[in-house]
């Protein structure tokens, strides 16, 4: 594999999309490293809206016919069924020229991820983090979206720094996340890196 392109949900302006692109590289250094070992080149492009990714990774498949190209958005909610079927059932997209281990979610949300290393989240946070507000449901995947980002809100909101906020907060805490404890607690990422992995076999 010559090359690895990840279009990814994410980021508003310039600056924003940058600082994340970097939060996700990092997150998935174990990937990264490994396509810079075998002199493949790896590209995050953070995207924006969701309709905009979709749109950038169909043209990304399109224009980079030699390269493994992956779809990596918010599920939004629970996931049914393959991560193809879920994106073209919920949004819907017609994604019949990808196969399904192009296409992968953040179930339910970016955030998720989160509650998988509530360690990360008090070492971001610091004094006045209420760390009992995390669930500790061992699959992060199963707490519906409202749960999660009422929780990071609740557990955050007598720190320093003030409650979570997404563009302020996500890309700091994104990259410091344990990738190991979070793949332990959240099936689909998980499944990323096992794709990423395949690809660069």
């Amino acid at each position: 594999m010559s090359e690895i392109r990840i279009y990814v949900e994410g980021g508003g302006d310039k600056d924003s999309k940058a600082r994340m692109r970097q939060a996700f590289s990092q997150f998935l250094a174990e990937s990264r490293d490994a396509a810079r070992q075998r002199r493949a080149k790896w590209s995050v492009i953070l995207c924006g809206s969701r309709d905009d990714t979709f749109s950038a990774f169909r043209q990304g498949v399109k224009d980079h016919p030699n390269a493994r190209v992956f779809l990596l958005v918010d599920a939004e909610q629970e996931v049914a069924g393959s991560p193809r079927e879920h994106l073209a059932s919920r949004d819907p997209w017609d994604l019949s020229f990808a196969d399904d281990e192009q296409c992968h979610l953040m179930a339910q949300v970016m955030e998720s991820w989160f509650l998988a290393d509530a360690a990360a989240l008090e070492r971001f946070y610091g004094q006045g983090f209420a760390a009992g507000h995390i669930p500790k449901r061992k699959n992060v995947e199963e707490v519906p979206k409202a749960e999660v980002m009422s929780a990071l809100d609740n557990a955050s909101r007598s720190t320093r720094k003030g409650r979570y906020h997404k563009i302020q907060h996500g890309p700091q805490i994104l990259e410091n996340l344990h990738p190991q404890r979070v793949r332990s607690r959240a099936p689909h990422c998980k499944r990323l890196f096992t794709a990423l992995a395949d690809a660069l076999s």
